[in-house]
């Protein structure tokens, strides 16, 4: 079975993760095959815009801990050692920087750490109005990764997004889009017509007028150096991953008990 589903309609390219069976969480093979199917379709002249969602009822319920599965990584042995920002910063800088034609996110579902940052990552969002959003790294003793730090604050503000990250809520249509994570809710019966609807209405403008707006967009509101950024966030999630409490949650949540934290 594919891990994609790749759609072209006219001018618009819709990539859909395909493992429902595992609420489409990302192994390596499927993480590496978004990045790819994302770079195929920002330098296809023919696609103008991309949406991206999830088959059956999960958006992406982040890193498969189950385990890595096998390498889907189109680099060599060579370049995945040089690349130690992997695929996880890929989803911010493939759509944010080396992208500029418009993402648009359809959130069918729930979307958890890694997928709720390839949601965010993207420019625009659509989200059914029972789907769920949630941080989810407090719980494996975690730091945000995959441009969160970036992309939350950017569209919620500081303070939300700090609250957000740690109390570890879970937020639903209404209040995503109160916030200002999501620029739409849509009732679930209406969801998948609507998302294609705008992915086609978006079409409705010329290819050089979307491509020069979030160029100018990306420009003005990228006060930061990107990757810096991102490096940084492996470095924090590196040493918050190896620290005890780290060890202790990613415990507890396997065994579904509170941890116990030491500080250390």
């Amino acid at each position: 079975m594919s891990l994609l589903n790749i759609a072209t309609d006219g001018h618009v390219r819709t990539i859909a993760l395909n493992r429902p069976e595992r609420k489409n969480a990302l192994s390596d093979a499927l993480a590496w095959e978004i990045v790819g199917a994302v770079d195929a379709a920002a330098t296809d002249d023919d696609v103008w815009v991309i949406g991206i969602t999830g088959t059956g009822d999960a958006f992406c319920s982040g890193l498969d801990l189950s385990g890595p599965g096998e390498s889907g990584s189109p680099l060599s042995k060579q370049s995945q050692q040089l690349d130690d920002l992997s695929w996880i910063s890929r989803f911010v800088l493939g759509m944010r920087q080396d992208c500029d034609k418009p993402v648009v996110a359809g959130i069918n579902g729930v979307a958890v750490g890694g997928g709720l940052s390839l949601a965010m990552a993207c420019d625009m969002r659509l989200m059914k109005r029972s789907a769920r959003l949630m941080a989810g790294y407090p719980r494996i003793g975690g730091s945000p990764d995959g441009g969160l730090t970036y992309t939350l604050p950017e569209a919620m503000g500081y303070e939300r997004a700090m609250r957000f990250l740690l109390e570890n809520r879970t937020v639903e249509g209404d209040e995503a889009l109160q916030l200002g994570m999501v620029g739409e809710v849509v009732d679930d019966d209406r969801f998948d017509a609507r998302f294609a609807e705008y992915l086609q209405f978006l079409c409705g403008r010329s290819p050089i007028t979307m491509r020069l707006t979030k160029r100018g967009l990306q420009k003005a509101t990228t006060a930061i150096d990107v990757e810096q950024q991102l490096r940084y966030e492996i470095q924090n999630i590196r040493m918050a991953f190896s620290s005890r409490d780290g060890i202790e949650a990613r415990k507890a949540f396997m065994e579904k008990r509170q941890p116990v934290f030491e500080g250390r």
